[in-house]
């Protein structure tokens, strides 16, 4: 049994897993799939003082509390710099580490550096009367949809759960300065559907920072794989586990 913690990306909650969860549960897996805060059930706790640091102890403290060991920790989009940091803190509880298209961050780095487009997102936000906030992106015409969700069922079901995101989250360096972090192993996918202008993905270095090849899957579907190909989604985060 493998022990999953799915961390959702910006503008998202736990929700998102509703899909992909369930099999992996099925499969005889503990998962854990917590809303960060100021989403979902936290959605009273959005304010200006969220930040990456308030997220990343949100999966540093869920480890903690729930005594969680060779922890399989997957982190979705912007989600990618609150598993790194989270990792950084808690290597030896961390199996491995799963980069589901996702920001990829070095240390020190923020998700504008490590994914510059969102730059504009906090400009936008800045000319507002609630600089601190940032709308979730809006739907695109086919074939992008709405963050790569076409089907207007899915899409319905997605606007349900969507929220503002905090300027914080965007500007607060990832800390990835632990010596051991460079033993934890790696794993990238690469949804490679249709993307917007704009979004452009980090090349993935041959080797990873222990020292042994890159291992990178790809997904023939748009950002929020876990809502369109979850079946397929599951397999992967399953080989991973090995």
């Amino acid at each position: 049994m493998s022990t999953y913690l799915l961390v959702h990306g910006a503008w998202h909650d736990a929700r998102c897993w509703d899909r992909t969860a369930p099999l992996l549960e099925a499969a005889g897996h503990r998962v854990f799939r917590p809303s960060l805060t100021g989403y979902g059930d936290k959605a009273h706790l959005l304010g200006p003082e969220v930040g990456l640091d308030t997220h990343v102890e949100d999966v540093v403290r869920l480890i903690k509390d729930e005594d969680l060991t060779d922890v399989v920790l997957v982190g979705h989009s912007y989600a990618g710099l609150v598993i790194s940091s989270a990792a950084n803190e808690v290597p030896e509880r961390v199996a491995h580490l799963v980069y589901l298209d996702a920001m990829v961050p070095e240390h020190g780095e923020t998700a504008v550096d490590a994914q510059p487009v969102t730059q504009h997102l906090i400009d936008a936000a800045a000319a507002t009367d609630a600089p601190w906030r940032i709308p979730p992106l809006p739907e695109l015409p086919p074939p992008f949809g709405l963050f790569g969700v076409t089907d207007p069922a899915d899409q319905e079901w997605l606007r349900g759960m969507l929220s503002d995101h905090p300027v914080r989250c965007l500007q607060q360096p990832a800390c990835l300065d632990n010596p051991s972090l460079r033993q934890v192993p790696r794993t990238h996918i690469h949804c490679v559907g249709a993307a917007p202008e704009g979004i452009v993905r980090r090349p993935v270095p041959a080797f990873q920072p222990d020292g042994t090849p890159s291992q990178v899957r790809e997904l023939p579907t748009g950002h929020d794989c876990m809502i369109t190909m979850p079946v397929e989604l599951s397999e992967l985060l399953l080989d991973v586990a090995g």
